[in-house]
C-alpha cells in the first residue's frame, strides 16, 4: 500500500492587503542581543524588500555601491514586495504591519528575513533555527483595525512593560510622531485615519493600557 502524502495548508497573501506580521525567537530565547542585531534587521527590512536587488549590503558596505541607492534607500524604479507600515523588534520577538504589492511578495519577503538567522548564527557560534517556527499573520479588514494595529505595532515596548514607547528606538513610533525622519515605513496610510499626529499620539496613549491587558492577542 503506498504512503498518503500529507498535505498543509498554505497561508496565502493578496496584493493591496494589509498583515500583522510576527514571530518570536525558539524557546522565547533573544534573537537580538545588542544593537547591531537590530540595526543588521532593519537594514535587511529594507534591502530585501527589493525584488530585484541588483546589490548586496556586503558591496555597499565595501564602498563598491555608488549612485542614487548608495546609502540603500529604495530608489523611484525599485519594485517592492511589501509596504511597510510599521514594525516594532524587541529582543525576543518582532512586529511588522505591512501591505503587500506584489504577487507572493509577503511570502518571499519573509524567506528573504530569514537570512537574519544565517548573520546571528555566524556572528554567535551557533548553529539551527532561530525563530520559533514559520511566521505568524493576521489579516487586517478594516482601517479601523489597521489603525489599532499600528498602535499595537509602534508601542509594543511599551505594551510589554520595557520602555516608554517614544524612548523605544527600535520601532517607528518615532517617525509616526515626527520626532525621526525615517524612510523606512509609508506612514501616511495610518495618520490619513487621524486628524493630526497630537491625535495619534493620544489614541496611543489611551490604547496602550487596553493592550496590556490582551496581550495574548498575538498568541
Amino acid at each position: 500500500m503506498g504512503r498518503t502524502k500529507s498535505t498543509k495548508r498554505r497561508l496565502t497573501f493578496s496584493n493591496e492587503y494589509f498583515y500583522h506580521i510576527y514571530n518570536r525567537g525558539i524557546e522565547k530565547r533573544k534573537v537580538f542581543l545588542d544593537k547591531w542585531d537590530y540595526v543588521k534587521f532593519i537594514e535587511q527590512l529594507r534591502e530585501f524588500n527589493r525584488i530585484n536587488p541588483v546589490y548586496s549590503l556586503y558591496y555597499r558596505k565595501k564602498g563598491k555601491l555608488r549612485g542614487p541607492t548608495a546609502s540603500g534607500a529604495v530608489g523611484p524604479h525599485d519594485k517592492l514586495l511589501v509596504e511597510i507600515l510599521a514594525y516594532c523588534l524587541l529582543s525576543n520577538h518582532f512586529h511588522l504591519l505591512l501591505k503587500q504589492k506584489s504577487n507572493r511578495g509577503i511570502s518571499e519577503f519573509m524567506r528573504k528575513l530569514g537570512g537574519y538567522t544565517g548573520y546571528f548564527n555566524n556572528k554567535y557560534k551557533r548553529s539551527g533555527s532561530l525563530f520559533q517556527g514559520k511566521f505568524k499573520s493576521t489579516e487586517i479588514r478594516s482601517m479601523n483595525k489597521l489603525l489599532k494595529m499600528s498602535i499595537y505595532v509602534n508601542c509594543n515596548a511599551e505594551i510589554h512593560g520595557i520602555m516608554k514607547a517614544q524612548n523605544w528606538i527600535w520601532s517607528s513610533y518615532l517617525d509616526y510622531i515626527g520626532k525621526r525622519n525615517g524612510t523606512l515605513c509609508n506612514k501616511k496610510i495610518v495618520l490619513d485615519e487621524v486628524e493630526s499626529i497630537n491625535e495619534y499620539i493620544e489614541l496611543c496613549e489611551d490604547m496602550v493600557p487596553v493592550f496590556r491587558e490582551v496581550k495574548d492577542l498575538e498568541e
